[in-house]
Order: C-alpha cells, then structure tokens, then sequence
C-alpha cells in the first residue's frame, strides 16, 4: 500500500486542477496521503483537505522558513487547534517542523535563535500531546538531534534526509524513519542514493513532498518552467527505490508502509477509509 508521507496537497500549485490530482494518485495506488501544515494560517485548511480525501491525514505546524513571521499567538493557536482536534484520527503527527540553516536570510544567528525557540515550543507539544512529528531537515541535522535528546519519547520522519550515514543512524536511534523522495532518482545525488541503498529497510518511508522536489524524470527543478511534483509520483519514487535497494517493489511498499504506521499510529485508521 502506497503511502505518500509529505505532500502539500493544499498548494496553490494545485488549485486549478486537485481533484485530478488526487485521482491519478489512486490510480498509482497511493491510498494515504499525509498534507502537513506550515503555518497557522493553513492548520484548517489542511485539515478540511485531510477529511474530503480517502486515506487523508493532517499534520500541524509552523515551518522554520515561516517563523520569522511567526508570532506567540501562533503557537497559542497551534496549541489550541491539537487540544480541539486531539480525538480526530486524521491528525497523525505536529509538523512541518524544524531547522533551516541553508537559506541565508534565516540562518544569521539572531534568525537561528528564533527558529530554535520555535522548533522547541513545537517539540513540548508533541511530548504534551503524544504527537510523533514531520521534521525538516536542512544543514542543521546535529541541532535537530541536540534538542530531540532532551524529548525521548519524540519520535517521528526526519523529512527529505540528506544528513551523513551517522546522522541517520542518531535519528534512527531516537525512533525516526528517513523520508525518501524526488532527490533520491538523480544520479548525482550519490550521498542520498547510498542513504537509500544501505541504511536498514525498516528506516525508510516513502514521499514526495509535491508539489516541491520533482523526481529527474519530470525535469530539472532550475529549468524555465519549473516542474510540478505531486503525490502519484511516488509510485516510480518506490521503484527507483527498489531499484537501488535490489529488491521486490512490492515488498518494498509494504515495508514502508508498515514503517509509516509504526511512526505515525493514527495512519492505521486513516488507512480504513482509503479501502
């Protein structure tokens, strides 16, 4: 059973044309599909999303490249929408959350201070309401880790990983599963192809994260139109995987399916209306 764990469903790319969307991802056989928020301006909207859709599941948070905007009423509102919904099954996890200390206007030392503080104010709800969460990664992997050792029972999907085979295996260690997606099918990417060739297969699960980090069959993301990702493409993203795995597409899916459900339990039941 194809599960796309990180999908921004509710992107304006897909404004025109989302129901298509959603059911050329049936017919590659996606049955779940995880649309996590960014910020509080979109906690209902992915949720309302969530719902309309078999198999749909939300994730609520402020992403670290909107936290400069971000305000205390904010996290209030985040806190207060997981206490509302706490009994909806399709709330799977807290997320988009994280770190981002690649894009430079977000990394200066005072931008790093306030994305840490909200990475751990969202990091206390997860613990307060036994949320697992959907993290994002980029160049602060150790950062990540320092602040999830003070919160054991936090576990979750280390999003897009592209961090060293070390930094895998630390947030293996602490319960996570690696995201897998677009970037692993360009030759180039040679650390995240041999991420995905060697780390334990119970490690992995599958994304695509549309409509951002399109697979090498759709085009360059540089190119003068910029390629459209979306959630049907994880079903070559799982072939490709396969591929570099050397092993049965069909037992791959199903390993990363069960991996899904173990880190995100609620997707057990979301599962039950995809059918």
């Amino acid at each position: 059973m194809l599960i796309d764990t990180h999908c921004h469903l509710d992107a304006a790319e897909f404004e025109d044309d989302r129901d298509a969307v959603i059911a050329r991802s049936r017919q590659a056989g996606v049955r779940a599909i995880v649309i996590p928020a960014v910020g509080a301006n979109n906690f209902q909207v992915v949720r309302q999303l969530a719902g309309q859709l078999p198999g749909g599941a939300y994730a609520l948070g402020i992403h670290p490249l909107l936290v400069a905007q971000a305000t205390e009423a904010d996290l209030d509102g985040l806190k207060d929408c997981l206490q509302a919904w706490r009994d909806d099954p399709r709330l799977v996890a807290i997320g988009e959350i994280g770190l981002d200390f690649f894009v430079p206007e977000i990394s200066t030392p005072s931008g790093r201070s306030r994305q840490e503080y909200f990475y751990q104010r969202q990091l206390d709800l997860a613990v307060q309401f036994d949320l697992p969460v959907l993290l994002h990664v980029r160049r602060s992997q150790d950062f990540l880790l320092k602040y999830l050792r003070r919160r054991p029972t936090v576990c979750g999907i280390a999003h897009a990983f592209n961090g060293s085979f070390q930094q895998a295996q630390q947030f293996i260690q602490q319960g996570f599963v690696l995201g897998v997606g677009g970037a692993m099918t360009f030759d180039r990417a040679l650390q995240i192809r041999r991420l995905a060739a060697q780390l334990p297969g119970d490690a992995l699960v599958l994304e695509t994260d549309a409509p951002d980090i399109p697979p090498a069959w759709l085009g360059i993301a540089g190119a003068p139109i910029r390629p459209r990702n979306e959630p049907a493409q994880v079903a070559k993203i799982a072939e490709c995987l396969a591929q570099l795995r050397d092993e049965p597409v069909s037992q791959l899916v199903a390993r990363c399916a069960d991996n899904a459900v173990r880190v995100l339990p609620r997707l057990s039941a979301v599962l039950q209306t995809a059918r």
